[in-house]
């Protein structure tokens, strides 16, 4: 008996330019990611409509919206639900559901239709392993040149973590912008770590001045990075 070939989908990696596709959504057709064009994106996916996870997780990003706007970020959200499904159970949202002090919350980002799961197979969000029917809960930064600069995977079972959503988002502007990096755990406002030194009289140098950094050894140096900086930026 000979093997059934399964069809390989290549999913897209960090420093992939982010695949292009046209959608229904609950806000309109769209073009993604070019209707976003000079902004940043957090595209995320969700199993499906009607699910307490999913319910709790909407719940918070719509109320968190205004933060990720002011990053420059535009949410927007997909489920291999159809269009109708997602009418009907943002409407719930807003008019039945209260949770963690959160009520009459209206979700005002583009939900993607994906019946046929062509987009959720694009970007990976189908894993077999988890469900054959279901996109994990995947999520996916993607800068305003559209490309993909993040990708954070979350189990059918577990909600994700906002705070930690909106850090990564911060963490990447403000690499950009300042060309620095991010120790573990940082929070803007926290010391960032400047580029190695490339030379040995760099590093000579760096570790004799203790003035503008600090330097725990010549390849390990911070500096500070004032609050109102990032912000800044």
């Amino acid at each position: 008996m000979e093997p059934i070939e399964q069809q390989v989908v290549s999913m897209p990696r960090i420093g992939d330019k982010a695949p292009e596709f046209k959608a229904v959504t609950t806000q309109g057709d769209i073009n993604f990611p070019s209707d976003y064009k000079d902004k940043w994106i957090i595209f995320f996916s969700h199993p499906a409509d009607f699910t307490p996870v999913c319910t709790s997780e909407f719940m918070t990003f719509a109320k968190r919206e205004s933060e990720f706007t002011a990053l420059n970020c535009q949410l927007v959200g997909l489920s291999i639900d159809g269009l109708f499904s997602h009418i009907a159970w943002l409407r719930t949202i807003k008019e039945k559901i209260e949770f963690k002090g959160m009520k009459n919350i209206e979700v005002k980002f583009p939900l993607i239709e994906d019946i046929t799961m062509e987009v959720a197979k694009k970007y990976g969000m189908i894993q077999p392993g988890e469900s054959t029917t279901k996109a994990v809960r995947a999520v996916f930064f993607i800068d305003p040149k559209a490309m993909i600069r993040a990708i954070i995977y979350y189990p059918l079972s577990m909600g994700r973590n906002f705070d930690e959503l909106k850090r990564a988002l911060i963490a990447m502007q403000t690499a950009d912008s300042y060309d620095i990096a991010t120790p573990a755990d940082w929070q803007p406002g926290d010391d960032v770590i400047v580029p190695t030194a490339g030379s040995c009289g760099l590093a000579k140098e760096r570790m004799e001045d203790k003035q503008e950094m600090t330097c725990y050894d010549w390849f390990f140096c911070t500096q500070a990075l004032p609050l109102e900086k990032v912000k800044t930026k």
